[in-house]
């Protein structure tokens, strides 16, 4: 196993890849370094004197400037250094030889399900979608009492309470029924029972406007105020949801119609070293076989988003990202609020100095494709190949925005661990082996091993088959547990 990594040849940081002690001396380019302090696992140490106000550079960028001079050898961290970064800027079009990803001659199958729209999911579960919070309590005690209709080749039946759905106005309102309609529309539901209160502002007769054309096998409602025992009645429409869905049955289905959102969280040294970068290596395999990858939390893109704009397959994508980037930094400024707030305390504890530090880690997720598609917030997918999506880094908010676009499954790489799970599928994939070790009922894939010596090529290729077993119906651990999650995004005014 490695000590340490230098990333990128101008790098003047080098990485802990385990605890290193002080006064341990270090052999690269070669020359001897001694550590002048203790450096955590995941944390970074000078591999040459660093100057006051001189930038801080890994993975060959700039992640900060030093706030005082720091030797060779001295663990660079929060004390030592800050972030570079301004607030709206210029962006130039410098399209970048982004690899063009080669299509593969051998097609993959995984097994899902058709619907009867055409449409392609990878598991088969009812849901229970509330229009508003009123009757978060109805859909969950439907939930709990309908879980003896499930049958045949329904894999759960699950609510999404939500706080929303009334008292909202403007875009904020929007957002609630485009997430609400997406989730609906979702083809990993075999059924859908859409819960309404009967007075909210986003009723069940606003909301299938939003729906548009839907199989009324499929896709049923119940106004709460107008039924007499509204659990009752809702535990009637989900046996014969649960009976429809049941008759579904999965078939091979090409790569090239798999979706797949790409997400961080709880991140630490190692992200960006390990796991996020075997992601990207997923992302282009998914891309050459024809399929889709969908990258969010704009917030995780300062500080690299030049790196992403440079990879747009045109000019008005280019134009397009630099709008999801500008567009994110006025609503942190409308809101009086620190645009570059990040790294959390979680992050800086594994490693993480800087919103750049941590950005450059986070893109490593998109691989090497070119960028062929920038999404809104609650838009849907059309296209394939790697697309960015416009949506906070907050976990849950973001995975459901993942799966709102179209997801059929979230791979989620964490340096900290996190039990949650989305609308869909919720991998989890850990940057260390130390936390798969101490957390394997949260995390499904370990990447730690890359930092023991395994090629990230080697473990990206694994987790391309890992999916296509998950998507053809390997329950992950958020799932073993029972767990289903969902968030929207709240920007506005509340009534």
């Amino acid at each position: 196993m490695q000590d340490f990594i230098k990333i990128h040849p101008d790098d003047k940081v080098a990485v802990a890849l385990k605890p290193l002690a002080v006064k341990s001396s270090i052999s690269l380019d070669g020359r001897e370094i001694t550590l002048k302090e203790n450096i955590p696992q995941g944390h970074k140490f000078a591999v040459q004197d660093i100057d006051e106000g001189e930038q801080v550079i890994k993975y060959g960028a700039p992640i900060g400037i030093a706030k005082c001079g720091i030797k060779e050898g001295g663990w660079v961290h929060t004390h030592n250094m800050k972030t570079g970064l301004g607030e709206l800027l210029e962006y130039t079009y410098e399209p970048a030889a982004s690899k063009a990803v080669p299509q593969t001659k051998e097609t993959h199958f995984f097994q899902g399900f058709r619907r009867r729209n055409g449409k392609v999911g990878i598991r088969n579960e009812i849901w229970i979608i509330p229009t508003v919070g009123c009757v978060n309590n109805v859909a969950a005690a439907i939930e709990r009492k309908a879980q003896k209709y499930l049958s045949g080749s329904v894999d759960a039946i699950a609510a999404f309470p939500h706080p929303y759905g009334c008292s909202q106005m403007g875009e904020d309102q929007e957002n609630t029924r485009r997430i609400l309609a997406d989730l609906i529309g979702h083809p990993n539901a075999g059924g859908v029972l859409v819960l309404g209160l009967g007075c909210e502002n986003s009723n069940i007769d606003v909301l299938k406007e939003y729906i548009g054309d839907y199989d009324p096998d499929r896709v049923k409602f119940l106004v709460s105020q107008e039924a007499e025992d509204e659990i009752e009645d809702g535990l009637e429409i989900v046996k014969e949801l649960a009976a429809y869905a049941s008759q579904c049955k999965r078939t091979p289905i090409p790569c090239s119609e798999l979706v797949i959102g790409m997400k961080c969280g709880g991140s630490d040294g190692l992200s960006g070293i390990t796991a996020n970068p075997a992601v990207g290596v997923f992302s282009d395999l998914l891309a050459a076989q024809g399929g889709t990858t969908i990258l969010t939390e704009v917030p995780e893109m300062f500080g690299a988003e030049t790196l992403l704009m440079n990879r747009c397959e045109n000019e008005a994508l280019f134009e397009k990202t630099v709008a999801l980037i500008n567009d994110f930094k006025n609503y942190f400024k409308s809101h009086d609020q620190t645009i570059y707030e990040n790294p959390s305390p979680g992050n800086k504890k594994g490693g993480i100095s800087t919103l750049e530090d941590k950005s450059l880690g986070c893109t490593q997720k998109s691989g090497s494709a070119p960028v062929r598609g920038v999404l809104a917030y609650g838009e849907k997918a059309k296209g394939k190949g790697l697309h960015l999506l416009s949506a906070p880094g907050n976990d849950l908010v973001a995975s459901t925005a993942l799966a709102a676009s179209g997801a059929h499954m979230v791979l989620f790489t964490t340096g900290r661990g996190t039990p949650f799970a989305s609308p869909v599928p919720t991998v989890k994939i850990s940057s260390n082996s130390s936390l798969y070790d101490h957390k394997r009922n949260w995390i499904d894939f370990d990447c730690g091993v890359i930092a023991e010596g395994k090629s990230v090529i080697e473990l990206g290729e694994e987790l391309f088959r890992y999916v296509l077993l998950a998507a053809s119906g390997k329950k992950v651990k958020s799932e073993e547990a029972g767990f289903h999650d969902m968030a929207i995004f709240k920007q506005g005014v509340t009534l």
